[in-house]
């Protein structure tokens, strides 16, 4: 099952059922009028809801149209709550790296973990503005899910069972105001700018063996102004799953239904190596701020620019046949 958020019917849009392949959708106002309403009465509304796709996808939806990611909010354009972990302990490694911080051990053991902005997100083709070019603007390319509710100590079984939705995510960061930020102690505010969403977020049983042990098998695919930049694979070198950071925000609070949660910069290490880029061979980035301490590592110091208005980043997942899964994530930088 997959479903989207169009921008219309208020500031928390409208819920539709998205065909397979992302050519139709179907808005359900007897079902659901939002993704939060729906998620608000899960069990009630799955069956509803995968009856609603089944029709869809059978072409017996009466009311279907184009789908068209454009239109679309963040499947759910404010949450309760948005948590990203950092689940690649190479991606930590890296950028830890680069600002000259040391890894403290238990970083393999517990995972990070930081509470952003769920107030107002991005759409997946809304521009990234607002940001000065002298902020360091970079990309965070990611996997998120959405959870129903979890009670407060949960272990990693009981959240696995509370994963509701799969999606991807650009996690903005501002890089040149981080230091300054984590050297209060008090952590990101200003340099974590509004996330951007996949337009399709869907369900694990849609997405087959690509899903397994709670994470997503699958490359995440980045283009930077139309050049291949990265295409790292989700479920490598992930240490933590979605139910352990899940149970880890859960450790103590209560999550509710509607609740965010984000894998962290999706990185791989390669050989024992800190990855490579595509025009060396490897399977590139996710972000900016590892091919720029990668290239200091080779070179000295780093060659590649942060984000400046008019480039474009695009986020997308392939399933095995080559078929986008969630739509992409397709935004380009303007002037501030």
């Amino acid at each position: 099952m997959k479903l989207a958020t169009l921008k219309e019917g208020g500031r928390d849009g409208t819920l539709v059922v998205v065909s397979k392949d992302l050519a139709l959708c179907q808005a359900v106002p007897g079902i659901a009028p939002t993704l939060q309403a729906a998620l608000d009465h899960w069990e009630e509304m799955l069956p509803q809801l995968q009856a609603a796709s089944l029709s869809l996808n059978n072409g017996a939806a009466r009311h279907a149209r184009p789908f068209d990611p454009r239109a679309c909010h963040s499947p759910l354009p404010r949450a309760y709550q948005w948590a990203d972990g950092s689940a690649y302990v190479n991606h930590i490694e890296l950028v830890r790296r680069a600002r000259g911080d040391s890894m403290p051990p238990e970083l393999w053991t517990d995972p990070l973990m930081y509470q952003g902005g769920s107030d107002s997100f991005a759409g997946p083709c809304d521009p990234i503005t607002g940001l000065r070019e002298e902020w360091g603007i970079d990309l965070e390319g990611e996997v998120a899910v959405i959870t129903g509710d979890v009670p407060l100590g949960s272990g990693v079984e009981q959240a696995a069972q509370a994963i509701r939705l799969v999606m991807l995510v650009n996690d903005v960061s501002l890089r040149n105001l981080i230091p300054n930020e984590l050297a209060k102690g008090f952590g990101f505010f200003q340099s974590k700018p509004a996330s951007a969403f996949s337009p399709v977020s869907v369900s694990p049983d849609e997405l087959g063996d690509d899903w397994r042990d709670g994470k997503m098998h699958r490359p995440l695919t980045i283009h930077l102004n139309g050049a291949l930049f990265g295409q790292p694979d989700a479920g490598t070198d992930m240490l933590f799953s979605f139910p352990q950071l899940i149970a880890h925000a859960a450790k103590t609070r209560d999550l509710q239904a509607g609740s965010i949660i984000g894998s962290g910069t999706v990185s791989n290490k390669q050989g024992g190596l800190h990855g490579s880029s595509i025009g060396n061979g490897g399977v590139g980035y996710a972000c900016l701020a590892e091919v720029r301490m990668y290239e200091t590592i080779e070179h000295g110091k780093p060659q590649t620019p942060y984000l400046k208005p008019g480039d474009r980043v695009r986020i997308e997942m392939f399933d095995q046949r080559g078929r986008s899964l969630f739509g992409a994530i397709d935004q380009q930088v303007m002037h501030a």
